[in-house]
């Protein structure tokens, strides 16, 4: 046991080891002659050399290095520096202005959209070298940041304003990291980035949402959190109790939520910005506020250890920070979303493999695998929602199967839709965003993994070892006549382990896909 114990020692000593080497960040800090003057840091971007020429400053660091006599070329020259994407070095007391001078790679200068990565390059190596800037500065006790905008002022305000955030709801406040106010440095783009921090922020709302402990974030402390972040901003915000769930019959939510001791809460949540008469888009997401596997419990350790499915709930937060953005934005479209909130515990009162609910459509659906409560949980509430809002599109959000884990890994969202259209716009919006979605099948062959059974209409399980691909054709069943997309977040939404974004924080929730959703609607509303 004790030789167990030093492996699993070495083992993440040298998995963390790896992690800080690959990742970018400020190498080093050097100290000039002077005394301290303030708390202010300023991050300016370098543009990577090519071929004979040196790396070049950005105009905002020229201006900074006239205002030094030259002294910031000479200094990256002393150092050697190469202006490669998130690499860079922190200078101290150099400028009057500024304690701190954090000076960051943003890679070539001039690069765009990359096809073959579905990426706008140039957008995304601004919010890393503005992330890796900001945090470094963070870390050296800054209490103010200025930005430089690098050409993108929004982008260089989202990767700042992510890269700072952290977790401290559960710190004593001795122990609360430095949270230091960010501003935009030489740049009239106040408008962009203005736009970035809304964007930023409403992340930084789904992360905080996501991470909180399962006993700090029960349905109902859900609901109350909700309540208090978007109610002040015009929306309206319905939350409804276990007497009314059972009088809508939404019996597959109950079916899981039964098992816990916490009651379950179903909230509906409406945003309008153009004509009431309009039809909504209408957006479900998942809720579980913890994820024990119900009666096919978890294991604690492992690939996935069950604490991290305290996260299961990421689908339902990044709906209430994109309806919060959505507000802030003051986007020309109506949005409805609908979250059914719930525990999946083990009791005498929990689901058991093979009992089987009848739907709202009348279809009866087989849990045969507790473990996937996912589509069970959204099942009723997908179709209460099309019924009662009468949307021109669903989009369901949420962390459902392993299969878009193991094969995107944090790389990008799985994305399942009946609407070419509606992928592409998708696809256009996380290329923009840095938060990429990809396809992935939605065929017949799947369909009757899950409906070809003799006993039931629907099993939430299948048949095969496809799980993201059959989760997504159960989702499929229930909605027959309206355009559609499943966003898996498995992969992208929970705990950040490996091949971690600079601008988000390690092994911690990532609230993604919030930025893109919003990115989403904003192409809808104003194509």
């Amino acid at each position: 046991a004790r030789d167990s114990r030093e492996m699993n020692k070495l083992r993440n000593f040298t998995l963390k080891t790896v992690v800080q080497r690959r990742l970018p960040h400020v190498n080093s800090v050097r100290f000039s002659c002077g005394e301290s003057r303030s708390g202010r840091g300023l991050v300016v971007g370098l543009y990577q050399k090519e071929g004979d020429k040196d790396p070049k400053l950005t105009p905002s660091g020229e201006k900074i290095n006239d205002r030094l006599q030259g002294k910031l070329t000479e200094l990256i020259c002393e150092t050697k520096m190469t202006g490669h994407l998130g690499k860079g070095k922190i200078f101290n007391n150099v400028d009057n202005e500024f304690r701190s001078l954090a000076i960051v790679g943003v890679g070539l200068e001039g690069i765009g959209f990359n096809e073959l990565e579905m990426l706008d390059e140039g957008m995304e190596n601004v919010r890393i070298a503005a992330g890796v800037g900001a945090s470094s500065l963070q870390e050296v006790g800054c209490t103010e940041v200025f930005v430089d905008g690098m050409d993108y002022a929004e982008q260089a305000a989202e990767g700042a304003a992510l890269s700072i955030f952290r977790y401290t709801d559960t710190l004593s406040k001795r122990n609360r990291p430095i949270m230091p106010k960010l501003d935009l440095f030489d740049s009239p783009d106040m408008e962009a980035w203005t736009r970035g921090i809304f964007k930023a922020e409403a992340q930084n709302l789904a992360r905080r949402l996501a991470d909180a402990p399962a006993n700090c974030m029960t349905p109902t402390l859900f609901a109350q959190a909700t309540v208090d972040a978007l109610c002040p901003c015009g929306i309206t915000v319905e939350v409804r109790t276990m007497e009314w769930i059972e009088q809508q019959r939404l019996n597959s939510f109950l079916m899981i939520a039964k098992g816990s001791c916490e009651p379950p809460v179903l909230m509906e949540i409406s945003y309008c910005g153009t004509n009431p008469e309009d039809k909504p888009i209408l957006f479900v997401g998942k809720g579980l506020t913890f994820n024990s596997g119900g009666i096919n419990l978890r294991t604690c350790q492992g690939y996935e250890a069950m604490h991290e499915f305290r996260g299961c709930m990421s689908g339902a937060s990044a709906c209430v920070a994109m309806m919060r953005c959505c507000a802030a934005l003051s986007l020309p479209i109506n949005v409805c979303c609908i979250l059914p909130l719930c525990e999946n515990m083990p009791s005498g009162m929990a689901c058991k493999p093979g009992d089987v609910v009848t739907l709202l459509n009348q279809k009866s659906l087989a849990v045969r695998d507790l473990d996937k409560p996912g589509v069970v949980v959204l099942a009723d509430p997908l179709l209460y929602g099309q019924i009662t809002y009468k949307p021109r599109l669903v989009v369901d959000v949420g962390t459902i199967g392993l299969g878009v884990k193991k094969a995107f890994g944090g790389g990008a969202t799985g994305i399942f839709s009946n609407s070419h259209y509606i992928w592409k716009q998708f696809q256009s919006a996380g290329a923009l965003t840095g938060d990429r979605v990809w396809r992935l099948p939605l065929w017949n062959y799947y369909k009757k993994q899950i409906t070809d059974e003799m006993g039931y209409d629907i099993s939430n399980n299948g048949r095969g070892l496809a799980c993201s691909c059959l989760a997504a054709a159960v989702l499929h069943e229930l909605v027959p006549c309206v355009d559609w997309a499943h966003l898996d977040t498995r992969g992208t939404a929970m705990l950040t382990k490996f091949g971690m974004i600079p601008y988000l924080g390690e092994r911690r929730m990532t609230g993604r896909p919030t930025r893109t959703l919003v990115q989403f609607l904003y192409q809808m509303a104003c194509p």
